[in-house]
């Protein structure tokens, strides 16, 4: 169910307020992290989700971390005995030490049945043959996406413990029609199949969900993966192991992701702040997933930087679900100031992109006593014009009014990703 199939926000907001006082009355039995956290409140009354956001306290990645740290190796958050759990899966690390995380059978088909809303609102349909350019490991997402499109009736082909160019001749071979990895990855593939001169007009991939970072939403990277894959259309989709898939892309508006409402109460608050962000503004998602009682988080602050859409509810694809223009913008954490700027990496990819001419690319925040600076270094591709470094830095001082440093880099000298890019290094 998403929200399109509720009748109204009140309706939908009814079935949430059903849903999560139950899985508070279930979770609190517990014992655990949130009998501690929410001990001072009297959950009987809560009489709707206004007073759901007044009352119950934010829940930070920094909490669930120094639990797991207390009592490893999973903390306090489990409701049921661990023998009732049969998933394990890790969050990155890329902001600290991971997290590790259980799922039992049902919260698993749950997250199952969002991911599947995934695909249906990409084009994805039981005839597709989908490609999984992931080595896999713990990580949340895949496994999902996997057993999701294997439900769909998917031909599933994992692409874990292979090279590049083995995917591609996969890709290739298996007549595969759908492209799952990171935006990174997408043109990773596409840089490889150009040195080894694979036509990739010769595929049939039609559609690339391309999730796990910023970039799908981004309207340079988005036109640069779909020049790549021959006119495939580019599909985002965002989501966490702590929370489970999120967002599913508009079906109607290729620069908007749509929140899986029937399955989370989402906020948007003032980054670093408590308070509601204003009518429209940039802010953080804050999220309560309602189907994982085993590992619940409630009003958990996940440090993604979004902007809601001023537009009619419905949307125009038909549904009433919260729409996040642009997606994902970056991590509230992320942003720098250089001179005065607010620069964050997703704008920083959006710019470099939108040049053309780019393999890679690496950016140094340089911080020193007197002002931080900025310097980025490009990797031409082999047919790149000349003066790619001068366009860079002009089309940095155009989109963002800052003037950096930009240098060429030797052709193959910048390090290459297959999951989430590292490319911003800060020093000083």
């Amino acid at each position: 169910m998403s929200a399109a199939g509720f009748a109204s926000r009140n309706e939908l907001e009814a079935f949430q307020l059903e849903r999560v006082r139950a899985l508070i009355e279930e979770t609190v039995r517990a014992g655990g992290f949130y009998t501690r956290k929410l001990k001072h409140i009297d959950l009987p009354s809560l009489a709707g989700l206004d007073e759901f956001r007044r009352r119950i306290p934010f829940t930070t990645k920094r909490e669930l971390t120094e639990d797991q740290l207390e009592s490893p190796p999973y903390g306090t958050i489990l409701t049921y005995p661990v023998e009732r759990y049969g998933r394990f899966c890790q969050t990155s690390g890329t902001s600290g030490r991971p997290l590790r995380w259980l799922d039992t059978a049902e919260s698993w088909d749950w997250m199952t049945r969002n991911w599947m809303r995934v695909f249906e609102a990409a084009g994805v349909t039981a005839h597709d043959r989908v490609f999984f350019a992931s080595t896999f490991g713990p990580f949340l997402g895949f496994w999902l996406a996997f057993e999701a499109a294997g439900k769909m009736g998917c031909l599933c082909i994992p692409g874990g413990g292979m090279r590049t160019s083995a995917r591609l001749h996969t890709i290739l071979d298996n007549g595969v029609t759908v492209l799952c990895c990171t935006p990174t990855y997408a043109l990773r593939l596409a840089e490889v199949a150009a040195e080894e001169q694979i036509d990739l007009g010769a595929t049939r991939v039609r559609i690339v969900i391309a999730a796990g970072e910023p970039g799908a939403s981004i309207p340079a990277t988005r036109a640069e993966i779909e020049r790549a894959w021959n006119g495939a259309r580019v599909a985002d989709h965002h989501g966490m192991t702590e929370t489970g898939p999120v967002t599913y892309p508009c079906p109607a508006q290729s620069d908007m992701l749509h929140v899986i409402e029937s399955g989370y109460i989402a906020e948007i608050v003032a980054p670093g702040g408590e308070t509601p962000a204003l009518a429209g503004a940039r802010g953080e998602l804050v999220l309560t997933p309602l189907g994982r009682p085993g590992a619940p988080v409630f009003r958990y602050r996940t440090g993604d930087l979004v902007q809601p859409a001023s537009q009619p509810s419905p949307c125009v694809c038909g549904t009433l679900d919260l729409a996040l223009r642009g997606g994902i913008l970056g991590r509230v954490d992320d942003m720098v100031v250089v001179r005065g700027v607010n620069v964050y990496p997703s704008a920083v990819d959006g710019i470099v992109r939108s040049v053309g001419g780019v393999a890679e690319y690496r950016v140094e925040v340089i911080r020193s006593r007197t002002r931080p600076d900025l310097r980025l270094e490009v990797e031409p591709v082999q047919t790149a014009e000349p003066g790619l470094a001068a366009r860079v830095e002009e089309a940095m001082v155009r989109a963002i009014g800052l003037r950096a440093e930009v240098a060429l880099a030797a052709p193959g000298t910048l390090p290459r990703f297959e999951m989430k890019a590292n490319r911003w290094n800060r020093t000083g």
